[in-house]
């Protein structure tokens, strides 16, 4: 019999790990950005707050854990007032206000409701559903936030300079969708192109018209 040198679990694994990091650098170092800009038509000015996503044509991304986000109730207001997130993000609800808020939605894609409550919620609620969700509080009619969840780890929202850039995006073919909370259709998708992102990087710009403000989610006091 040939005695086998004895070796630790650790030294076993250890080429696997190594292998799994050297293809995980080799994947970033393939990795390419696009960066999108968006500009009010009417007006000129940046688009801040437009959601913006990429979803790729060529292949399905690869899966992310769970994400969680927080979305605040401050001044009788929510914050922010646009959230963008993958499917399965749980949220947390904190109210700092010195009253209650009671926090709802009837959108298709998450129906939920927080009764009336103060402090942090027990549970945090998950959006597991794409789609567009309007947020709202039952006591207070001009609290209003927005909540984008899409099916791809690709997606931001725009800076006050109305731009934002996605990062670590394998090359190739995606379909690019943007929404925004003041345009004309605000139930739907406000504009969406299919375009190519070299190793180089990819940049697209978009004009679009906007209404003069959004109804409700600023405190009138």
């Amino acid at each position: 019999m040939i005695a086998l040198p004895s070796i630790s679990l650790k030294q076993f694994i250890a080429p696997f790990l190594g292998q799994a990091f050297l293809l995980a650098i080799c994947a970033l170092a393939h990795a390419s950005s696009l960066t999108v800009t968006v500009s009010d038509s009417k007006s000129g000015t940046p688009a801040l707050d437009t959601a913006v996503f990429a979803t790729p044509l060529d292949a399905k991304p690869a899966a992310r854990a769970p994400g969680k986000a927080l979305i605040d109730q401050v001044n009788k207001e929510f914050v922010p007032v646009l959230s963008v997130m993958q499917t399965g993000t749980s949220v947390v609800f904190p109210n700092r206000d010195n009253i209650r808020h009671h926090v709802y939605s009837f959108s298709p894609s998450k129906v939920f409701e927080l009764k009336l409550y103060s402090g942090q919620p027990a549970a945090p609620v998950v959006f597991d559903k794409p789609g567009i969700v309007v947020l709202g509080c039952n006591i207070h009619d001009w609290m209003i936030s927005y909540v984008v969840v899409v099916d791809t780890p690709f997606f931001g929202k725009t800076d006050a300079s109305g731009t934002v850039r996605l990062d670590n995006l394998p090359p190739g073919e995606y379909e690019l969708k943007i929404w925004h909370y003041r345009s004309s259709s605000p139930n739907e998708i406000t504009a969406t192109r299919r375009l190519t992102v070299p190793p180089s990087g990819a940049t697209a710009k978009f004009d679009i018209p906007l209404t003069g403000k959004a109804v409700g989610g600023v405190n009138p006091s």
